[in-house]
């Protein structure tokens, strides 16, 4: 059984251990607290793309929603507060940190020079306590850059669909 909060790789593999540290428990925190300020520098701003795969598998239906860092950034936190919302007024029935990191799993990174490509998967979901359950079905491709002597994210491909092979 695995211990969704431990870092799968170990302090010896520095580069995918800094990557999983920097989109887990930072990120997962971050969006928690809906303070962008915590993750702010864990980004290239210049040149910064994020595509929006809308759920579905078709490269044709996917919309390049995040043409910036600020684009992005906005919708992050209109995202984040409503989730926080969500929280203080009850809505969940148990721990969503808990939760998000069970459904989370980040587990392949494939690192040529200052470049990586990460892949970040949610499969699992937060209990409501009207008996329901917000579900988390989706994955993230992340491209990431080494830049002052950190990686960063310099974009990526998120919202597509995941199915547990």
């Amino acid at each position: 059984m695995r211990d969704p909060e431990a870092n799968p790789f170990p302090v010896s593999d520095e580069v995918r251990h800094a990557i999983w540290e920097m989109l887990v428990p930072r990120d997962i925190d971050a969006f928690l607290a809906a303070d962008w300020g915590r993750v702010a520098e864990d980004f290239v701003e210049a040149n910064f793309t994020g595509l929006n795969a809308r759920f579905l598998a078709s490269p044709d239906e996917w919309r390049l929603s995040f043409p910036t860092l600020a684009t992005y950034r906005d919708e992050w936190l209109r995202q984040a507060r409503e989730a926080k919302a969500a929280r203080e007024g009850g809505l969940y029935a148990e721990d969503a940190r808990a939760a998000i990191f069970r459904a989370t799993r980040l587990e392949e990174i494939e690192v040529e020079g200052a470049a990586a490509l990460v892949r970040k998967r949610f499969d699992g979901g937060i209990a409501r306590a009207d008996g329901g359950l917000d579900r988390m079905n989706w994955q993230t491709l992340y491209i990431c850059r080494r830049e002052e002597a950190r990686w960063k994210i310099a974009g990526f491909v998120g919202y597509l669909p995941y199915a547990r092979a």
